[in-house]
């Protein structure tokens, strides 16, 4: 059955701040039997807003989110949040299984190594900044490392004070969370592969630490660490719950016209 244009908009929320989120909102402006909202965390400042009703701040926990659900009578949930931001990703799945509605992730896939890469996979920052502090291995002497890991989680590597940090963050960081050598760098992505080359060569950098948040937008730097033949300390992702998972904005769009024409069929 096709979509009705006579149907009332299905009122939508997507957890946003990623590239995929932003995605989502270009295609919808475009949309009007779609009513969605954005909604982000506020961590970044001046962040770039999609022409759509945009909310800032967070919910409160599990409740508050189904309060603001039910407020909004909201029909579907796209959870298109950083793959990091586990915490929104699990009050989600609980607020939309309490109140019976449909919920999506949206979600880039996560980079994989080459033969050619020297990573080191961790499960947190923590471990990653215990790998740099470990005497028998990355601190035995003092390395110039590049981290890529944002602005918030910098205090782990204050345990393995002997190495200079290049910190890169789109916001500047807390100075009290800093390692003492530690160089802070703002710059919001995407980058490109000259310039990433040109920075790690510029300050000499040793090792790189960055998340996996897969995409094209922070890619280049392990192109460029590949490069200078640059050993990775990857953080993984932690685990999210289970539910429905799509790689692009045009396949969250789609699962949104499904749900909008099976909303349309039962209100005839």
């Amino acid at each position: 059955m096709p979509l009705s244009a006579a149907s009332a908009p299905l009122p939508v929320l997507i957890l946003g701040g990623t590239t995929e989120a932003s995605g989502l909102c270009r295609l919808l402006e475009h949309e009007a039997i779609f009513a969605p909202t954005l909604s982000l965390a506020g961590v970044t400042k001046n962040p770039h807003l999609p022409n759509i009703a945009v909310r800032i701040g967070g919910f409160g926990g599990v409740e508050g989110l189904k309060n603001w659900l039910r407020q909004h009578a909201v029909q579907a949930v796209i959870d298109a949040t950083h793959p990091f931001a586990a915490t929104m990703s699990q009050h989600a799945a609980k607020a939309c299984a309490d109140l019976e509605l449909p919920l999506l992730r949206l979600e880039r896939r996560a980079w994989l190594p080459t033969a050619e890469d020297q990573w080191h996979s961790v499960p947190s920052l923590t471990a990653a900044a215990s790998l740099l502090a470990d005497p028998a291995g990355y601190g035995q002497r003092p390395l110039r490392v590049f981290l890529t890991t944002g602005r918030k989680e910098v205090a782990p590597f204050c345990a393995a004070p002997q190495h200079t940090y290049l910190l890169r963050s789109i916001d500047a960081p807390d100075p009290t969370s800093l390692p003492p050598h530690t160089t802070c760098l703002s710059a919001r992505g995407p980058f490109d592969y000259a310039a990433e080359l040109a920075a790690m060569q510029a300050h000499h950098i040793d090792i790189l630490v960055t998340k996996n948040s897969g995409g094209t937008a922070t890619f280049p730097k392990l192109e460029a660490a590949r490069t200078l033949h640059c050993p990775v300390i990857m953080v993984e992702r932690p685990p999210h719950p289970a539910y429905p998972r799509v790689d692009t904005p045009e396949e969250a769009m789609a699962w949104l016209q499904t749900h909008q024409t099976a909303s349309t069929l039962r209100d005839v």
